[in-house]
């Protein structure tokens, strides 16, 4: 016994150690994932909270278990902020991600078999929206069959008469089109989308996981008044919230949603994570009209001086992007895989990433032209354009310059200095990666 609780106290100890160095490291880079964000200290704070152990199943004031009082305080108020941020008529916060938010959506207007249209991956589409052969949810979870919309690579954008020609001319018959991307560069044509999937009695489903907070912050769109049937997210990448998940809609889907949730898909819904959700809708109703437009603006910002500095950043004569994220072509210098590591190694982190030509190319997604960056994190520790210039510059001296990586990564220590807390939040004495001692 003695040997078991030494053996178990060095796993303790080594499993702590490791997080220790991970908040120390993130102190010390550039976060670059577009996938990503920094939750407020208030976040955290709820994170860690009690809520975590309970179970709270059904809706609020119809759970199966007692002592709910606050979670279902909690939760009501965290579905009226979402009504409020997204005005939305009827939102739930219980879905535990945003594959299963999208769960709920093939659950309630599809059955295995029918139809949806969505993205490649290629061309920013997410693994979630996936056909079987690809491993995507949607083929391998809800067994719908999956055809893409044909896709303008010069504007990035779905060419909507071109879809409808290719659905016509191949005998489609959709139940669903899905939109969002993981690569979301620019609004999506929901109207248009609306009006075809009109013609096919189909509904339509908008992946906001990457643009939740820009349209909490009403620079992107407005899918739910553009004619999408359900809006669905993830709440941790430009919401800056956990990671959880949401589905927002019409009241005449109301209690479909709510028995898929529960008991279809979630008995325990993360609790905690819900209690998070709540306070970064309340943190996107008080600063995220100023928070979306900087993201924006840095955005914008990064890709001009990369593009300045010769790295082929996509899409310029759009203005690159309209949301957090930009791609790059880097395969005039190395692979996206290559870049990545690279990068990581000077304390740049970002992903590789496939680009639009890489769907005629065959590309291994393991070693893809591209990578991808997104600005929500760095512009939440308060950075603006002219560190978006510096920012440019350090991966420069990486990609083209081949300076030493290590080298670089003294510099981006020194440019993150000034820059370890939270803004757009109700509080931020915390340091933004500060590791939180509770035990």
């Amino acid at each position: 016994m003695d040997s078991e609780r030494a053996e178990g106290e060095r796993y303790f100890r080594r499993i702590l150690e490791l997080i220790d160095k991970h908040h120390k490291l993130f102190k010390h880079v550039i976060p670059l994932i577009a996938s990503e964000n920094i939750p407020s200290p208030a976040v955290r704070e709820a994170l860690a909270c009690d809520f975590g152990n309970r179970y709270a199943e059904g809706w609020p004031g119809e759970r199966l278990y007692a002592g709910c009082k606050y979670v279902d305080e909690v939760e009501t108020i965290a579905l009226e902020l979402a009504k409020k941020v997204y005005e939305a008529e009827f939102a739930d916060v219980r879905p535990i991600s945003g594959v299963m938010a999208n769960l709920v959506a093939y659950t309630l207007f599809t059955e295995p078999g029918d139809l949806m249209i969505a993205l490649p991956i290629p061309y920013g589409g997410h693994i979630s929206h996936g056909k079987q052969k690809w491993g995507g949810t949607a083929g391998v979870v809800r067994g719908l069959k999956v055809d893409r919309y044909e896709f303008d690579e010069e504007n990035y954008e779905i060419d909507i008469d071109a879809t409808r020609r290719r659905i016509e001319k191949k005998g489609l018959k959709p139940r669903l089109f899905m939109l969002g991307a993981s690569v979301f560069l620019f609004p999506h044509p929901v109207k248009e989308v609306a009006e075809l999937a009109a013609e096919f009695d189909a509904k339509v489903v908008y992946d906001a996981a990457h643009v939740a907070g820009l349209i909490a912050g009403k620079v992107f769109q407005d899918p739910l008044r553009e004619g999408a049937d359900m809006m669905t997210l993830s709440t941790h990448k430009t919401l800056a919230g956990p990671q959880h998940g949401m589905v927002l809609s019409w009241n005449k889907y109301a209690e479909d949603i709510k028995r898929i949730v529960f008991p279809g898909l979630h008995s325990n819904h993360h609790l905690h994570a819900v209690a998070g959700v709540a306070i970064a809708l309340a943190e996107a109703l008080a600063f995220y009209r100023e928070y979306a437009r900087k993201i924006v603006e840095n955005a914008k910002a990064l890709a001009q001086a990369l593009y300045e500095r010769g790295i082929r950043v996509l899409y310029e004569h759009r203005g690159f992007t309209e949301s957090h994220t930009i791609i790059a072509d880097v395969s005039e210098y190395m692979n996206g895989l290559e870049a990545e590591k690279l990068l990581e190694r000077a304390n740049i982190i970002l992903n590789r990433n496939l680009i639009p030509k890489d769907y005629k190319l065959k590309t291994d997604y393991r070693a893809p032209s591209g990578i991808r960056m997104g600005v929500q994190e760095v512009t939440r520790l308060g950075m603006n354009k002219s560190e978006m210039i510096e920012i440019a510059e350090l991966i420069k001296k990486v990609l083209i310059d081949k300076k030493s990586p290590e080298e670089v990564a003294k510099e981006v220590v020194e440019l993150r200095k000034d820059f370890q807390h939270v803004k757009y939040a109700f509080t931020s004495g915390i340091e933004a990666y500060e590791h939180i001692l509770i035990r």
